[in-house]
């Protein structure tokens, strides 16, 4: 097999935009690095049931601002404030700086790459057929505007 490159990467600056943003000197880029990938993988624990597509992080020089992209705002956010707020205190205990935390809604999570292959994979583990849960998706993610949508599972299907 030949290399393979993330597509991602080509596409930073044209169509999508850096999931972090900061500045680091030699000493601090690691620590930043490695803190940044340890809080999306507790974010997107945590809030799975909340449909989370992504996480984006922005930092000043001891200010952290997090970006939480939901379908399902009002899981994260919880009643009256208090699920935002014991959320901002945990990454504030995490991180050792103030936290700005902003929860942005997805307008159309059928549409969202990230959201469509979360579902799926759900149905997978309900036991739902593969091929079912594929075209279900795809119906769904054409249907709400999508002007294509390419899925591929693979690995132990149908019982094989």
């Amino acid at each position: 097999m030949g290399q393979k490159v993330n597509p991602h990467g080509a596409r930073v600056g044209v169509i999508k935009d850096w999931s972090a943003k900061w500045y680091a000197t030699k000493k601090d880029f690691s620590n930043n690095l490695v803190e940044d990938h340890a809080l999306r993988k507790m974010l997107k624990e945590k809030l799975f049931a909340a449909g989370i597509s992504h996480i984006d992080i922005e930092r000043a020089s001891n200010k952290v601002t997090v970006n939480i992209y939901t379908a399902k705002p009002g899981i994260v956010i919880g009643r009256g404030g208090a699920g935002a707020e014991a959320l901002k205190k945990e990454i504030e205990a995490f991180t050792g700086k103030a936290v700005s935390l902003n929860i942005l809604e997805i307008k159309q999570p059928e549409a969202d790459a990230q959201l469509v292959a979360e579902k799926v994979a759900q149905s997978l583990e309900k036991r739902v057929s593969f091929r079912r849960a594929m075209k279900q998706n795809i119906g769904f993610a054409m249907r709400s505007g999508a002007k294509g949508i390419k899925m591929q599972v693979s690995g132990r299907l149908g019982g094989a």
